[in-house]
């Protein structure tokens, strides 16, 4: 539907806040490819699935890898569930095979299901200090989430462990209800370089998409992990 046509006075408004205000607010401003993972993520987050489809090929154009892409829709499925996130892998198959590129793209994996809980474990230490080596004997839960979580998805290639993180907290942040985990994946995001400023920066570029509560409580997550 063309909304300039049906809506044209929301539109104007709607367009300027999100393409031209937030976009170029000094201070608030991140790297294109960056700034689209960000958006993506978030829109998974939050299941806006229609400007999900609308944003891809943008964020393709404007460099953003297919394989980030696949990567970041893939790690969803540790915080949305499947049944959340498998639309939004239709949607990049669709658009991606509209524009050509041929499928299945490389695998990204590197661990196998021997090693995934030792090197899952190993991630989450990266990520959040040496005392989460012996979390997954907590019990099978917390032995899933360093096998499956981490072992099966944080380890691959195609994203950094940086970008992994960056995407982690667009996920939480976008969905809510998730504060505490969400101030975790703050401070894990910060033990890997992606500081306070840089967070605010990824709040400030997806507020248009997700909306001004569950972006106040980000930054709130944000302040308490910094503190």
């Amino acid at each position: 539907m063309d909304y300039q046509k049906t809506d044209p006075g929301f539109m104007e408004r709607a367009a300027h806040f999100a393409f031209e205000e937030v976009v170029k607010e000094p201070g608030q401003e991140l790297e294109e490819e960056t700034r689209y993972l960000a958006i993506l993520a978030a829109l998974v987050g939050c299941q806006g699935t229609e400007v999900f489809e609308e944003t891809l090929p943008k964020a393709l154009d404007a460099g953003l890898s297919p394989t980030a892409v696949k990567e970041m829709v893939y790690q969803s499925t540790d915080y949305l569930g499947m049944g959340r996130m498998w639309p939004f892998l239709a949607v990049v198959n669709r658009v991606l095979r509209g524009r050509g590129v041929e499928l299945p793209l490389k695998d990204q994996a590197v661990t196998t299901m021997e090693d995934r809980l030792e090197k899952g474990a190993e991630a989450q230490a990266r990520i959040f200090g040496d005392h989460m080596r012996e979390a997954w004997k907590a019990g099978h839960i917390n032995r899933w989430l360093a096998a499956n979580c981490f072992g099966d998805y944080y380890t691959r290639t195609g994203l950094t462990l940086a970008q992994r993180e960056m995407i982690t907290f667009c996920f939480l942040t976008a969905q809510g209800g998730c504060e505490p985990q969400l101030t975790s994946h703050a401070k894990g995001n910060m033990n890997l370089g992606n500081d306070k400023g840089f967070l605010i920066r990824v709040v400030s570029q997806c507020l248009p998409y997700i909306g001004y509560p569950r972006s106040l409580n980000a930054l709130a997550c944000i302040e308490k992990a910094a503190g």
